[in-house]
């Protein structure tokens, strides 16, 4: 990534001119196969985003500049509504935290959906063919006087035009006391985790009415209360084993073979703090929003808020990597703080060969780091490069008082309300997903491979 990098180009924006609190994207999620893309927001609704497929000649063509379908919009549900708890006097809101897929097993998919309370699972299938012929019904579909039927016909199935079917099929309820924070699909297919600020459930797909706890960090008393569970996924090949993060910027793997309840870990990755460099901001920062297994599962990708860090699941005693995200935001940690943005939560992801890794930033810039170069990049998710096949220009950020060259973007210009906090990146092929307040732009990143 740098010099001999191509710069990513646009394949497909979706833009909304008029910013509501409902339609801001609060997830990103491909699915296994990435030809479908989910988005979820603030309003409880789900986008699914399906990869037009090419003919022969189009692929021909396409192959030349290496650019591949667009994604356009599939389907649309709403998944959850606003809701009160009686008991505790709260408003529940529908904002969608999570989307996971679930690994396709026949010609429907299926994906789980969570607010803050409540777990869903969704059918999505197609239909494109509707049986003609009854017997006991005529074509409005009204039932036929039995005595006036002579004969007996065999129903046919008859083409019709694609129908987009979304239902629920389970509804995961009462399962945590506190606001959901993950879901992850276990590779057994079966069962899934789901996770809130002190406590972690695994459920079984078929089964709504009951969870298995396998974490709780709730002390006794509240008052002793230290840290909070901020992230939790499964391995992403041996079913037994699952990691989560805390506010404590520490990271615990735990082994379900060893006991069933996880409260004691099998290993603990903390990277040891500097005395030296300890302020008031220093817990708030280090704690980590987001984790990610690696697709090899050797690796954790986690994600803190000036860093992302690489820890090898061998190497206990600190990260192996570490990028800088945006250093030049740690002499504005007290507006930060004032602000409230220092409390953001940014995600981060793996590319498909776990080469390269890539989060988001303000301005709605978001970063690349190549884990083999060791080169990064800055770039832009704006309107004003959302043209199809626009070319992305690497941008710069200088700090206050710095040496500015031509195009570089000053700290103290940054808009801290336009931030990249969710993004995705398809399994297998250089494309990404990236959900700017309410705008979701993918793109094509075109990587020499000599730098992957």
């Amino acid at each position: 990534m740098g010099e001999d990098a191509e710069s990513p180009k646009i394949n497909h924006t979706f833009l909304r001119d008029y910013v509501t609190e409902a339609d801001v994207i609060s997830t990103v999620e491909f699915n296994q196969t990435g030809d479908l893309l989910a988005t979820g927001d603030k309003g409880g609704r789900v986008v699914i985003f399906q990869r037009e497929t090419e003919s022969k000649g189009e692929l021909e063509e396409v192959g030349e500049t290496g650019d591949s379908g667009e994604y356009n919009v599939y389907s649309t549900f709403q998944s959850h509504e606003p809701d009160f708890d009686y008991l505790k006097s709260l408003e529940i809101e529908e904002k969608i935290n999570k989307i996971r897929w679930l690994p396709q097993q026949n010609a429907a998919h299926f994906l789980l959906s969570t607010n803050d309370k409540t777990i869903k699972l969704w059918k999505v299938s197609e239909r494109d063919k509707r049986p003609e012929g009854y017997n006991l019904k005529d074509e409005e579909g009204r039932f036929k006087d039995v005595s006036t039927i002579t004969s007996l016909q065999v129903p046919v199935l008859k083409p019709t035009d694609l129908m987009v079917e979304v239902r629920p099929r389970r509804v995961f309820s009462n399962g945590h006391t506190y606001h959901v924070n993950s879901i992850s699909v276990n590779s057994d297919g079966e069962t899934y985790l789901s996770a809130d600020d002190l406590r972690i459930n695994m459920w079984h797909l078929g089964i709504t009415d009951r969870s298995f706890n396998i974490v709780d960090i709730k002390p006794a008393n509240m008052e002793d209360l230290t840290e909070v569970i901020t992230a939790s996924e499964f391995h992403p090949h041996h079913c037994h084993l699952f990691v989560y993060s805390s506010s404590k910027g520490t990271l615990r793997l735990c082994d379900m073979r060893a006991s069933a309840l996880c409260d004691k870990h099998t290993k603990l990755f903390e990277e040891p703090e500097d005395p030296g460099s300890r302020s008031f901001f220093s817990e708030i920062i280090s704690s980590v929003s987001d984790v990610k297994f690696s697709h090899s599962g050797r690796y954790l990708l986690t994600r803190d808020y000036l860093t992302a860090k690489v820890w090898d699941l061998n190497m206990d005693k600190g990260p192996v990597e570490t990028y800088q995200v945006h250093d030049y935001l740690r002499s504005k940690l007290c507006s930060l703080y004032e602000n409230d943005c220092i409390f953001d939560k940014f995600e981060c992801a793996w590319n498909g060969s776990d080469s390269v890794i890539m989060t988001g930033a303000y301005n709605n810039f978001f970063r690349m780091f190549d884990r083999n170069t060791k080169r990064d990049v800055t770039l832009e998710a704006s309107r004003e490069s959302s043209k199809p096949r626009a070319v992305l220009k690497p941008r710069r950020v200088c700090a206050a008082g710095g040496k500015r060259r031509k195009d570089d973007i000053s700290v103290d210009s940054l808009d801290f309300t336009k931030k990249i906090l969710h993004t995705a990146w398809h399994p297998n092929e250089n494309i990404i997903a990236i959900a700017a307040t309410n705008n979701l732009y993918i793109f094509q990143d075109r990587v020499n491979p000599e730098t992957q």
